[in-house]
This record gives C-alpha cells, structure tokens and sequence, in this order.
C-alpha cells in the first residue's frame, strides 16, 4: 500500500482513505454487517485511514466503525468530527465551536468508537460565532490530555487555516475537491502546502456521480440527501451526467473504470493529497484502490484540465442553507 504523509507533525497513512459516512446515512439503505466486512476488507488490503464524524448516523457512524476496528485498534488512523449538532430527531441544530463542548463532544466520540484516543480530530465546519483560537485552544488542550493525537479542519477559509494553525499545529483539512468541485485550486491549496498541511478531500467521486452509475434523479433512493442537492436536479443534472460521460469515454480508452480515473487524478495533484472515497462495498472498495496504480501522464492530465476544469459542473455544492455553513 502506497503512504502519504499527514502534513509535517502527522503520520505515515495509506494514501487513500475510505469515508465511512454513507454506511450510517444520507446515501440510501445499508447493511450493517456489509458495512463493517468492507472496512475489514480495507484494513485486510492496508487502507488504515478511516473517516467518521459524531454527526453521521447521529452517533451510529462512530459505534460501526468502532465495532468494525475492535481487534485492530493500533491498525487504525482513526478520524472523527465534532462540530455539527442534531437534535433528538436527527434535525440540524446548528454549529457550535463552543471550547466546553469541544470536550464534551470529544468524550461522547470516545465513547461511542470504544477507544481511549483519537487520531485525527476535526472541527466539522467552524463555528462564525466563537474565535477559532477558542475552539483550536480546546482541541489542543484534548492533544495534551493524550486523548486526541492529531488536529484538523473541515471546510476552513485560508484566513481561518493560519489563524488555527498559529495556536496548534494543523495537521490536515478536509474539504470537498474532485474534478467537478475544484474550487480548492489556487489559494487554499497553495495556503495549507505553505503551513506543511495535508489536504484531504471528501466526496473525490462526485457523490457518486463520476463514477456513471447515477444517470437519472430515479438511480437514487427515495430517501437519499442528493435528491436535494442542486448538481442532481434539472437543468445542472443533465448538464453534469454530460460531464460523466466524457470521464467515462476518457476512462474506456484508458482500460480503467471512470471512478479510478477521478482518484488518480486527484493522486497526481501532489504527494500531500489524501482522498477519502465513501463506500459500503467490497467491489466498490477494491475497485477504488486500483487508482493507486493507474499512473497518468501529462497529456492525460492535460487533457483532464480541460475537459472538467474548474466551474464545469452545474450547481452549487450544497443547497443554499448548507452552503451557509462553509467557512469562506
């Protein structure tokens, strides 16, 4: 398995990730022993970078995968998020970057993982009524408790990453990046390889959309979130399958699947790039990892830039209140 370093402080760790939010919620009905057998195939295959959050499932998230790493804990680089709060129904409450709740919130994580420390902790998304020096203070008070490891950011401006950065080391931000949502190119990107940062991106695949499986709104189950996410909707989803299916036709001349050649060009953005593609599949898990051995040339790269540059997908990332909450 090939390593990637975890910006300056952090460690060596396979590099790609798997995000394990869709095994807990939002992307439509899972199987629970399924979930945890894909994370075991993944840690069997030398993944050992695991993304989780205290939002996803409402908690459920952080118990799967705490079952699913019981036997391999010192395996495991174990990321989790706090920052984003649901009520008793499962409603979003708000943000809250509170330094007493980023305490209470990490014990609730550590409890529900079944662990006695963190490796990777991330605010969820920043909080614009608390200073970030307040939340980073706190974070770094659970890194000198010996409960939390590493630090990280999810969704932070440039401005917000320095500010951070000066009260603890930053170890990695977490931010959406793919070749439909290249909105970190240029200085945020340039910012976190200044402060010696991994860059870790979610959603490297598009949602799934880059992948061509979804080519109608009907591909998606009822209850899945992306239903209401703009880039799935009208006039912008067709637009965007649009965008697959030349992915698709690039990847067929290349004798690799269109999600391998997403990951691999994410790969060649430089050695600090870290992606963590979602799945509750074994296929799914296996088929990712054989980007890191689908090496692109410059003329591919080339002509990757070109034909999905930055802005070609429609839609915002987000509906209109979730964008709000994106540090910018």
């Amino acid at each position: 398995m090939q390593r990637r370093q975890l910006g300056h402080n952090g460690p060596e760790i396979s590099a790609l990730g798997l995000g394990c939010m869709g095994m807990s919620e939002f992307y439509g009905p899972s199987d629970e022993a399924t979930s945890v057998a894909t994370i075991q195939r993944a840690l069997g295959l030398g993944l050992n970078f695991l993304d989780t959050a205290d939002m996803y499932g409402a908690g459920h998230n952080e118990e799967l995968v705490g079952r699913a790493v019981r036997d391999c804990r010192s395996q495991v680089v174990l990321a989790t998020k706090f920052g984003n709060m649901r009520g008793p129904n499962r409603e979003f409450i708000g943000v809250n970057g509170r330094p007493e709740y980023v305490h209470q919130a990490c014990a609730a994580s550590l409890k529900r993982l079944g662990v006695d420390h963190i490796d990777l902790y991330y605010q969820h998304r920043v909080d614009p009524d608390v200073p970030i020096e307040d939340t980073v203070g706190a974070m770094a008070e659970l890194v000198r408790a010996g409960k939390v490891r590493w630090l990280g950011l999810s969704e932070a401006a440039p401005e917000t990453i320095r500010r951070a950065h000066k009260v603890h080391p930053i170890s990695a931000l977490q931010t959406e990046y793919s070749l439909w949502s290249r909105d970190p190119e240029g200085e945020l990107l340039d910012t976190v390889r200044e402060l010696g940062i991994a860059f870790v991106p979610y959603s490297p695949l598009g949602r799934g959309f880059l992948t061509g499986s979804i080519r109608r709104l009907d591909d998606l189950a009822a209850n899945d979130w992306r239903r209401h996410n703009p880039r799935f909707q009208g006039e912008a989803f067709a637009a965007n399958v649009r965008l697959a299916d030349t992915l698709q036709a690039m990847a067929a001349a290349r004798g690799c699947t269109p999600a391998q050649l997403a990951l691999a060009w994410l790969l060649a953005q430089g050695p600090d790039i870290i992606p963590i593609p979602g799945t509750r599949s074994i296929a799914r898990l296996e088929e990712n990892l054989g980007a890191l051995e689908l090496k692109l040339d410059v003329a591919e790269l080339a002509r990757l830039d070109r034909e999905l540059p930055l802005g070609a997908a429609q839609g915002t990332r987000y509906p209109e209140a979730a964008m709000r909450a994106v540090n910018r």
